[in-house]
C-alpha cells in the first residue's frame, strides 16, 4: 500500500498544479508480462492478461490506483459540481411506467423523482388509491439492489420477482402474496437470463449450477437448465424440465401458454436466432416436439388458440411477418401468413381486445397499427409525433390497453388506449424543468464509405450557427439486431442546454431495416459499422455542424467496441472518446460469462479466417505506440458479468502505455454496479456528472448554469 501511495502522490500533485491546458498525468504502473498466444501461426502478445483475474489483490490495487488518478483529474474541472446539481434538478420529477393488469388489479412503477429505484404500486381500479406493493429501495441500504424481472400468477394470488445485487446478471427469485404483500419462504439462486412463467402452483425458470472457484463474475456460463418450482418447496426439490448435456453453450427458457395447455421451449445459441419446441401438457406422456429447426431465424410465440399458434418471425421475411403454425401440421410448407412482410420492419406484435397490435419501424421511427385476428388492417394508432412506442399492455379479451410514447424532446408519456374506438388519452404526463420548444430534432441521410445510405437523428437548440464550431456528442451501437429509435434522456439535456449537438446514426448491424441490415454489420462485414460511424462524423463536419476537435464519440457494450475501433482507426477525427463497458478484446471475449453467445455477430478467433479479421479491428490489439489518441474516459464496473471489466482494464492499460500526447487516457471503474441495468439513480448521476464534465472540458466548452 505504501508503494501504491508513492506512485499516486506525484500524479495527483502534477494534475493539481497545472492549468487545464497543461495537464500532465502520471498513470499508475501497469505490470507487463511476457504472455503470448499463438493463433494459426501468428503470435499475439497479451501483457496485461493478469488483469483478467477479478479476484486478485493486484487487480484490486490497480483498480483503486486508477480510480484515484481519474478522480483527481475530474476534481480539477471547475464546473463538475454544477453539472451534478443540474442533473439532480432535471431528474427530480415523477416518472411512471406503463400499467399492467393481472388478477383484476393494476400494477405500475413510479419514481417520485430522486429515488434510487422505481417503486411498484398496486391499485384495485384505475380510479382506486395506489398503494406501495414492492419497494426495491428497501432491499439494500445504498439502492444497489434492483428488481430485474417479475410475474404475477395467472389467478393473481402470487407475485414472483427476481432481484439483482450490485448490477450482476445473477438473480435471486422470491415470492409474495399479492393480497397482503406477505413474503413467502421461497428463494431461488443462480438464476440468469431467465423468465418466470406460472403454471399450476408454481412457475418455470432457468438457472445454472453454482459457480466454483470464485468465478461467479467471470467464468463461462454453461449448461443452462430449465426447472419448475412449486411454491413452498426448497430449491433442491425443483423439477428438472429440460437440459441438454450435449450442448453446454446454449440457452433454454420455457413459458406456459395463457390457457395452460402448452409449454413453449425456446433454445438459442446466440443473441439472435432460436428453435421452438412445444409440449402438449394435456397428453401426459408427450414430450417436447421441435416445431422449427436451426438457429438462423427468430421465432416468438405471441398467442395461441388451441393448437394454432401466432408466431412472429423473420423466417422467409427479413423484415418480419406474423404467421400461424398449426400443431396438427407444423411443417413450414403449412405455415399460414396472417400479416405478411411489408416494406416497414415489424418490430413487435401483441394480442389485446381480440385484435393484433403491431408496432412497425420506418426509418427507425415507430408506427402503430391494429389488425383483426385474421390480419386485416383496421386502424392506425394516432401518435403525438415521430418517436418510439413501448410497453404495450392489454388483455386479449378487454378493450383497455396502455402504451408509452417518447421522442428526443418528449419524455416518456403513458397513454390509455381504447381498442374498440381507436382512441388514446394521456394517462400520465411527466412535468420537468425542460422547455422542449427551444429544441429541434430532425433526421438526415448520409452516404457511408461503400455508398450505403444511412439515417441519422440530430438534436440541438433552435437556431444554432452552422459555422463548424458546435460541440457534438456522436452516439452509436450497430450490432445484435438492436435498433436505436428516438428516446428521451435526462442526462443528455445537460449537454443540449449548453449548446451541444446530439447525433445518433442508425448503423448497420442494428435492426432498423431488418435482418439484411443486421447481417451487413456482422462477422466479416463488421467494418461496415465502423465505416458508417466514421462517415457520420465526416458528414457533420462537411455540413458545418462541427469539426474534429469538437466531436465526442460514445457508445456502450457493443457500442464501446464501436468507439474503441473508431478511435484506433481514426484518432485524428475525434477529440473525445467515451467507450463504456466495451468489448475490447476481440480474440478472447468468448471465454468469459455469456461471451460465447456473441460469436454469431462477431465470429470467433478459433476460426482462422475470422481470427485475422478480428485482429484487424480489435480495439485492444490496434492501439499503436507513438499515436496521439483522443481524450479518453473508459467506463466500466466491478460487477459487470456481461462484458467483464477485464476488457476495459486491458484496453486502458495499453492506451496509457501508448498515448503519445498529453490528452488524458483515464478509466473510471464503478463499484457495486454492473453492465448498466438496475443501476441506482445516485450512481447514474455520479457517472453522468463525470462523463459530461470530462467531455465538456476536453471539447473546450465553458458551460454556464442558472
Amino acid at each position: 500500500m505504501k508503494i501504491l501511495l508513492t506512485l499516486l502522490i506525484p500524479a495527483i500533485l502534477m494534475m493539481s498544479s497545472c492549468t487545464p491546458r497543461e495537464e500532465k498525468i502520471t498513470y499508475p504502473e501497469s505490470r507487463k508480462t511476457d504472455t503470448v498466444d499463438e493463433y494459426f501461426g501468428t503470435e499475439v502478445p497479451d501483457p496485461y492478461r493478469w488483469l483478467e483475474d477479478d479476484n486478485s489483490v493486484e487487480t484490486a490495487a490497480w483498480v483503486t490506483a486508477q480510480n484515484l488518478v481519474t478522480d483527481a483529474y475530474l476534481a480539477t474541472i471547475p464546473f463538475r459540481e454544477q453539472i451534478s446539481e443540474r442533473l439532480t434538478e432535471l431528474w427530480n420529477y415523477p416518472r411512471y411506467g406503463v400499467p399492467f393488469k393481472k388478477g383484476g388489479k393494476y400494477f405500475f412503477f413510479k419514481n417520485d423523482g430522486t429515488q434510487n429505484q422505481s417503486v411498484l404500486y398496486i391499485q384495485d381500479s384505475l380510479k382506486g388509491k395506489p398503494r406501495v406493493f414492492l419497494d426495491p429501495n428497501k432491499l439494500s441500504d445504498d439502492g444497489t439492489t434492483s428488481l430485474r424481472n417479475y410475474s404475477v400468477s395467472k389467478d393473481g394470488k402470487y407475485f414472483a420477482y427476481a432481484i439483482s445485487k450490485a448490477g450482476s446478471d445473477w438473480n435471486e427469485i422470491y415470492v409474495m402474496e399479492t393480497a397482503n404483500a406477505v413474503q413467502l419462504t421461497d428463494k431461488l439462486e443462480w438464476v440468469k437470463f431467465s423468465g418466470i412463467s406460472w403454471r399450476g402452483n408454481g412457475f418455470y425458470y432457468s438457472r445454472y449450477d453454482k459457480p466454483t472457484g470464485g468465478g461467479e463474475l467471470s467464468s463461462k456460463n454453461q449448461y443452462q437448465k430449465v426447472y419448475h418450482h412449486t411454491l413452498g418447496d426448497l430449491q433442491e426439490k425443483d423439477e428438472l424440465i429440460y437440459e441438454n448435456r450435449n450442448f453446454p453453450l446454449r440457452n433454454y427458457g420455457v413459458s406456459a401458454t395463457e390457457d395452460g395447455r402448452f409449454l413453449v421451449l425456446g433454445e438459442s445459441e446466440s443473441t439472435s436466432g432460436n428453435t421452438l419446441h412445444i409440449k402438449d401438457m394435456s397428453k401426459p406422456k408427450a414430450g417436447f416436439v421441435k416445431v422449427t429447426d436451426g438457429f438462423r431465424f427468430d421465432y416468438s410465440v405471441i398467442h395461441n388458440e388451441g393448437e394454432k399458434f401466432l408466431v412472429l418471425t423473420n423466417d422467409g421475411a427479413p423484415k418480419y411477418r406474423l404467421i400461424e403454425i398449426d400443431l396438427k401440421s407444423p411443417a413450414a410448407e403449412n405455415w399460414k401468413n396472417i400479416i405478411p412482410e411489408k416494406e416497414q420492419v415489424l418490430s413487435s406484435a401483441e394480442v389485446a381486445g381480440g385484435r393484433i397490435v403491431c408496432t412497425y419501424m420506418k426509418d427507425a421511427e415507430n408506427r402503430g397499427y391494429i389488425h383483426d385476428m385474421n390480419g386485416t388492417l383496421l386502424n392506425e394508432i394516432s401518435l403525438p409525433g415521430q418517436g418510439t412506442i413501448s410497453g404495450f399492455e392489454g388483455k386479449k379479451d378487454e378493450n383497455e390497453a396502455f402504451y408509452a410514447f417518447t421522442s428526443f424532446t418528449s419524455p416518456y408519456t403513458v397513454f390509455l388506449y381504447d381498442l374498440a374506438s381507436n382512441r388514446s388519452e394521456v394517462f400520465h404526463q411527466p412535468e420537468l424543468d425542460f422547455d422542449a420548444s427551444q429544441y429541434e430534432s430532425k433526421q438526415v441521410f448520409y452516404t457511408s464509405k461503400d455508398g450505403t445510405r444511412v439515417p441519422m437523428f440530430i438534436v440541438h437548440k433552435n437556431g444554432i450557427k452552422m459555422d463548424g464550431n458546435n460541440p457534438v456528442y456522436l452516439y452509436g451501437y450497430g450490432g445484435f439486431n438492436i435498433s436505436l429509435t428516438p428516446s428521451f434522456s435526462v442526462s443528455r439535456l445537460v449537454f443540449l442546454e449548453q449548446g451541444g449537438v446530439f447525433a445518433m446514426p442508425n448503423l448497420r448491424g442494428g435492426g432498423e431495416y431488418g435482418e439484411a441490415w443486421h447481417r451487413a454489420g456482422t462477422k466479416l462485414q463488421k467494418q461496415n459499422v465502423f465505416d458508417d460511424f466514421i462517415a457520420a462524423a465526416e458528414f457533420l463536419i462537411n455540413e458545418k455542424y462541427t469539426k474534429p476537435k469538437k466531436i465526442a464519440i460514445a457508445g456502450g457494450s457493443n457500442g464501446g467496441l464501436l468507439v474503441g475501433a473508431c478511435m484506433t482507426q481514426r484518432p485524428d477525427l475525434f477529440a473525445v472518446a467515451l467507450p463504456a463497458v466495451g468489448v475490447m478484446d476481440m480474440l478472447r471475449f468468448h471465454k468469459f460469462t455469456i461471451g460465447w453467445a456473441w460469436t454469431e455477430d462477431y465470429g470467433s478467433s478459433e476460426d482462422s479466417t475470422q481470427f485475422r479479421y478480428l485482429l484487424g479491428y480489435s480495439p485492444l490489439h490496434n492501439l499503436k505506440p507513438g499515436t496521439c489518441y483522443p481524450a479518453t474516459l473508459v467506463t466500466t464496473a466491478d460487477h459487470d458479468d456481461r462484458v467483464v471489466p477485464a476488457h476495459s482494464f486491458k484496453f486502458a492499460a495499453t492506451l496509457q502505455e501508448h498515448q503519445s500526447c498529453s490528452k488524458p487516457a483515464l478509466i473510471r471503474i464503478e463499484t457495486k454496479a454492473g453492465h448498466g441495468a438496475g443501476k441506482s439513480l445516485s450512481k447514474m448521476i455520479e457517472e453522468a456528472t463525470d462523463i459530461w464534465a470530462f467531455t465538456m472540458h476536453n471539447l473546450g466548452m465553458k458551460p454556464a448554469f442558472k
